[in-house]
């Protein structure tokens, strides 16, 4: 009204396609992709996809194959799961983030995948030259690459 002088101000709504919980990669990549104002076909250019297989990602229609994950994370800035927790926990966040197979770490560890899935799922966890092994490995992921 031109005799009342008042700005209203407030935080703008965010868009019905922005995610409210970051349950999946899929999720996290729609909010990073909004936050930072990108088209779909912007992040599939990014990392080397179809712009339909970002949309069936950030639709939670399926989700990314294993070797997409180290391009996802530099592309997220951060790693959308927790590398906290149980040796085995952070085990399978380091396969994630370099996009290694089970079959590709336990040969890294000299352990058969079985064995290394056990750890993953916290059925079982490494002892002895086995537990040293994973511990230097993990050492040596977290002081950098």
């Amino acid at each position: 009204m031109p005799f009342c002088h008042v700005t209203l101000r407030g935080q703008k709504p965010l868009p019905k396609a922005y995610p409210r919980a970051l349950c999946t990669i899929g999720d996290h990549l729609r909010k990073r992709r909004l936050d930072l104002g990108l088209l779909q076909r912007e992040v599939a250019e990014r990392l080397g996809v179809n712009e339909a297989t970002v949309t069936n990602w950030e639709l939670n229609r399926t989700s990314p194959a294993l070797w997409f994950l180290p391009a996802i994370v530099r592309c997220l800035g951060y790693v959308p799961w927790s590398a906290d927790g149980s040796i085995g926990q952070r085990l399978l966040s380091y396969r994630r983030e370099r996009g290694l197979s089970q079959s590709a770490l336990a040969r890294l560890l000299g352990i058969d995948p079985g064995t290394l899935g056990r750890w993953e799922r916290g059925l079982r966890v490494p002892t002895g030259q086995y537990a040293r092994r994973a511990a230097a490995l993990l050492e040596r992921f977290a002081s950098g690459p």
